[in-house]
């Protein structure tokens, strides 16, 4: 069946390669997986081979149709719609309800990562996250402090999930070959997030709005970020525990997580 690029979709045949992705994302027996975009179903055949059960979201019906006949007498559900759309954590409740682990796994359209990573990442929270991503995406989600990739993305989800990379897959592993090499990137939620989940929002904002002076010194990024007096700019720096010369780039997340504490919610 041919991919429709349209939808983002380019494939990974390679059976080896397929259970090392399953392997990455931990899934066994105990797990019920929501497998994001499962295609013709190669992933999902490697995680019910692990021993998981995989409740699948599919928006293209043609796909659908083919996984339900391929997966009958298997611990596998589909549910045909747009992941987007749909509340994940009430889909697998019936699982998780008798006792499942819940994870989510997906060889995911590119062109909508960071909305499925906040998907993911919203309350109620999987034990674990495993996507397959644009390389420069998984380079920006793991970076350092004062490196080029690092940025709002960087701080928005290491604040609730560690982030590793599991490996990286050139484009010719593909069908159609994307225009990109990807990586396959595993978080798991922090048991401890840097700032609660009713925070979440207001970091983000305040992290986005500090990074568009990213360049510029603290002390005046804060001011002109958020319309602060330069003295309400240097006393929420001090009680931050933040060198006012210091740029945005330089600050770890732990950082702005404090400064989102002293600034208060909702000025973020």
């Amino acid at each position: 069946m041919r991919a429709n690029t349209r939808l983002g979709q380019h494939f990974l045949d390679d059976p080896a390669l397929l259970e090392r992705i399953a392997a990455a994302s931990e899934a066994g027996p105990g797990d019920v997986v929501l497998e994001i975009g499962p295609g013709p179903g190669g992933l999902t055949r490697a995680l019910l081979s692990r021993g998981a059960t995989v409740v699948a979201i599919e928006k293209d019906r043609r796909m659908g149709a083919e996984l339900v006949r391929r997966h009958a007498d298997a611990p596998f559900a589909l549910i045909e719609g747009d992941a987007l759309e749909l509340d994940w954590a009430a889909i697998v409740r019936p699982w998780t309800e008798l006792g499942l682990r819940w994870r989510v796994v997906g060889n995911i359209p590119y062109y909508i990562t960071s909305p499925l990573l906040e998907q993911a990442l919203t309350p109620p929270m999987p034990s674990s996250v495993t996507y397959l991503v644009q390389e420069e995406v998984a380079n920006r989600l793991v970076a350092a402090p004062g490196t080029s990739a690092y940025g709002a993305l960087t701080v928005g989800i290491s604040g609730v999930a560690d982030v590793t990379i599991a490996m990286r897959i050139g484009r010719g592993a593909f069908r159609p070959p994307p225009k990109v090499d990807s990586a396959l990137v595993h978080l798991v939620p922090r048991e401890v997030p840097l700032v609660p989940p009713s925070d979440v929002a207001a970091l983000r904002r305040l992290v986005v709005s500090l990074f568009s002076y990213r360049r510029k010194r603290m002390q005046r990024a804060l001011r002109e970020a958020r319309g602060v007096s330069a003295a309400g700019a240097g006393e929420a720096l001090l009680a931050a525990g933040i060198d006012p010369d210091l740029r945005p780039e330089a600050l770890a997340p732990e950082d702005f997580a404090r400064l989102l504490a002293a600034v208060g919610p909702e000025a973020g």
